[in-house]
């Protein structure tokens, strides 16, 4: 066993441990590996071990990894960066999940491009900010409902539901998490969100414990960056 499929089968049991520990399904959970600055062989060997999503935060590398990776069938590209609209159109032609829609503007020019790529629907994640680092992204919770309507109005986008990046400290990211589970119970509950992605690897427990139905692991899987 490879080092990064046995890592991933380290991941999946605490995903399992997690869930379990919850009162959830494991399969209730589906984890996204952050592929972001790792070559295309590890992603390789994560495909071999039965992984399929993979997450990318940089519009180019994204683009650049799916056509280098194109002869591997079912493989699910996720970007989960934030993103100028300007770049919009290398993941509208590439992602089939993305994760960090924070803007009517942005959600429009995602509409638009998927539209003109002829590609099927792209599933959209909004991006909410619940973090008052400087480098988080997101739209702000009292702004919310506009982003997700500005997703909806678009016939090449399918809303999918939340996501949300909060801060390293374990109090902080646990009351975010709850935080974006109660803003999708206010805004549509999950008929209309499905999804909430957040946790990741150092927190994955949390985010679980809280109801998340996508985590975003990267060191676990493939190592430091």
């Amino acid at each position: 066993m490879s080092s990064v499929a046995q890592r991933l089968a380290e991941v999946r049991a605490r995903i399992e441990a997690a869930s379990i520990a919850a009162g959830r399904d494991p399969h209730s959970v589906a984890l996204v590996a952050v592929s972001k600055t790792k070559p295309a062989e590890a992603i390789r060997q994560a495909y071999a071990a039965g992984q399929r999503a993979f997450g990318e935060s940089y519009a180019q590398e994204l683009a650049q990894k799916a056509e280098e990776l194109a002869d591997l069938p079912d493989i699910e590209w996720h970007f989960i960066g934030h993103l100028q609209t300007n770049k919009a159109k290398y993941v509208a032609r590439a992602a089939h999940v993305v994760h960090a829609v924070d803007t009517e503007p942005l959600a429009r020019e995602f509409g638009r491009r998927v539209a003109m790529a002829g590609r099927p629907r792209l599933r959209a994640l909004v991006e909410v900010k619940l973090s008052y680092e400087p480098t988080k992204h997101g739209a702000r919770p009292e702004d919310l409902e506009d982003v997700l309507r500005a997703v909806e109005a678009e016939p090449s986008l399918l809303l999918a539901g939340l996501m949300t990046l909060p801060e390293d400290a374990a109090a902080e990211a646990s009351q975010a998490f709850a935080t974006l589970a109660s803003l999708r119970l206010l805004h549509g509950g999950s008929a209309r969100l499905p999804e909430l992605s957040m946790g990741m690897t150092g927190d994955l427990e949390l985010a679980i414990a809280r109801g998340a139905t996508m985590v975003r692991v990267g060191t676990a899987i493939f190592g430091a960056r």
